[in-house]
């Protein structure tokens, strides 16, 4: 009998820990287009007896436990069907543990506090410099610099050289990830567009509100909407960005010295953009309180027409849940406003090897490797499993009221086991941002929706990385009173109830000591 796998539940909150991230190192390796030693099948996946055969310098464990969120496939969605393909792949046990994604990384935190940790973890980015600190994670350095993944040359190293942590308490590679981190790009519906006689999207800030303002008047409702008017997490103004503009509202090295980017002119001016803009009735007055799942909800019945959201998998997702509530699905990904200039990328959230693993090369080795092996079992955790969530054998897929014919070898999704109206999109790896090629070419390639790729284009092509959050004890101290003080300013500034002027002296007068304390640590 199969094994059951954990399904651990929500969590209370606890204490945050201290936010961090790294800064990205400067090394740009370029794919090439070696291939790796392995044996391809006829649809295009590889045969795991010749990476069986390249790992027999390290010993193979017999069980791996991971704990993960739900960017893995759910339980739903047929993680029991993609753990024993897994399985059968690697030629060992894989014991998944997969809180609900809201609560996944206050199940972490007491996970970590309770003592007994899992092999591997997947760690949110914020926290990823902090539990390195606490001796949590195993520096993986060696095992990636003398591996067969990193020789094979198929990997973008940016998104690995990223991940190296170098300050005065730890330096090494304590995790990697799949894909690179991604971000949100701004979309518009295109039915809005036509119904206020818009030929083309804005390129300027005056034509971005003029929009608004157009769609406002024509359609009787707020044009834009975000899950709160600040994020809680880096890079903070992803969702609100035209507003923001160059602002960025936490601790930043400019100039060789530390500064409080909350307090500078630019987000004064964001701040009162955002005020003008919102006692306008150009901005949903819930966003102060709106989570993710109400933007979208409300973008699907029609109550507004501007939406910063995901790139790649998510653009899809947007389209054709607009079709499924009867309302026309193209979207159109706007490329950065004139005055914001690119969008921002977020450190992404990396797979991490814990120091309780009594097996850290072997995990490293029939894990982390395997992930990208540019094969079969990177196909596993990008498409997920063949028959169960995409096939090609020739068919007549159905999903909701729509099907369509496929020819026997051609690769196509089918309809998720969740929600039969629609077709599967992913497993964990969004095949839009991958960090590596695949050995021969994506199998799934051809199945990519137009909308998708176009604004994962968009956003790889006019996209920066987010801004260090650093972090030391000082900050780690302090951080949790600095920002509450902080999105408590912006949400009544922003809402009118304080101006700019009115909302700096509050944050001087309430936290200014505490900032203080932390641009000190940061300079000396």
């Amino acid at each position: 009998m199969r094994k059951t796998t954990k399904k651990v539940l929500s969590a209370s909150l606890i204490a945050t820990l201290a936010v961090s991230m790294m800064a990205c190192g400067s090394k740009d390796t370029s794919n090439s287009d070696s291939k790796a030693d392995a044996q391809t099948k006829e649809d295009g996946t590889t045969s795991s007896d010749s990476k069986d055969n390249a790992k027999s310098d390290v010993e193979k464990p017999s069980k791996i436990t991971v704990m993960c969120d739900g960017t893995v496939m759910t339980e739903d969605n047929g993680r029991a069907q993609f753990e024993s393909a897994l399985e059968a792949a690697l030629g060992l046990d894989i014991q998944f543990i997969q809180p609900d994604h809201s609560s996944y990384s206050d199940v972490l935190q007491q996970t970590i506090t309770g003592g007994e940790w899992p092999d591997v973890v997947i760690i949110p980015a914020t926290y990823y410099q902090s539990y390195a600190k606490q001796g949590v994670l195993w520096d993986m350095s060696d095992a990636w610099e003398n591996s067969d993944l990193k020789a094979s040359g198929r990997v973008d190293e940016r998104f690995v050289d990223c991940l190296y942590i170098d300050d005065e308490d730890i330096k090494g590679l304590f995790g990697m990830s799949a894909t690179r981190g991604n971000g949100c790009v701004t979309y518009v519906k295109q039915q809005w567009l036509d119904d206020c006689g818009i030929a083309e999207v804005p390129t300027t800030y005056d034509e971005y509100i003029d929009m608004l303002r157009k769609f406002k008047e024509v359609k009787g409702t707020y044009a834009v909407s975000a899950a709160g008017l600040i994020s809680k997490e880096a890079p903070y103004t992803n969702y609100l960005p035209e507003f923001y503009q160059d602002a960025y509202p936490d601790f930043y090295e400019k100039d060789g010295k530390y500064v409080d980017g909350f307090t500078e002119d630019a987000m004064k001016e964001a701040l009162q953009r955002l005020q003008d803009a919102y006692t306008e009735g150009l901005i949903d007055p819930t966003a102060v309180t709106n989570k993710t799942s109400d933007c979208r909800t409300k973008f699907y019945d029609d109550q507004f027409g501007v939406f910063t959201y995901w790139a790649g998998t998510w653009a899809n997702n947007l389209s054709t849940n607009l079709e499924a509530n009867g309302k026309n699905g193209d979207i159109v990904a706007m490329k950065p406003i004139k005055e914001l200039g690119k969008y921002v990328e977020r450190q992404s959230p990396v797979w991490a090897i814990t120091t309780q693993c009594k097996n850290p090369e072997g995990v490293y080795k029939y894990f982390f490797e395997t992930m990208l092996d540019g094969g079969e079992v990177q196909t596993l955790w990008t498409y997920g499993v063949k028959g169960v969530h995409w096939d090609t054998k020739a068919e007549t897929v159905t999903w909701g009221d729509k099907s369509k014919d496929y020819a026997e070898g051609e690769f196509h999704m089918l309809p998720s086991l969740e929600d039969s109206t629609k077709l599967f999109a992913k497993n964990h790896i969004d095949s839009t941002i991958v960090i590596d090629t695949w050995v021969d070419s994506d199998p799934g390639a051809k199945s990519i929706p137009e909308v998708s790729q176009k604004s994962a284009e968009v956003f790889n092509e006019n996209s920066v990385i987010a801004n260090v959050a650093v972090s030391n004890d000082i900050i780690a101290q302090n951080s949790g009173d600095i920002w509450t003080c902080r999105a408590n300013i912006v949400a009544e500034v922003v809402t009118g109830s304080m101006t700019v002027e009115e909302g700096m002296a509050k944050y001087e007068k309430e936290v200014g000591d505490l900032v203080e304390d932390c641009l000190k640590s940061l300079n000396k």
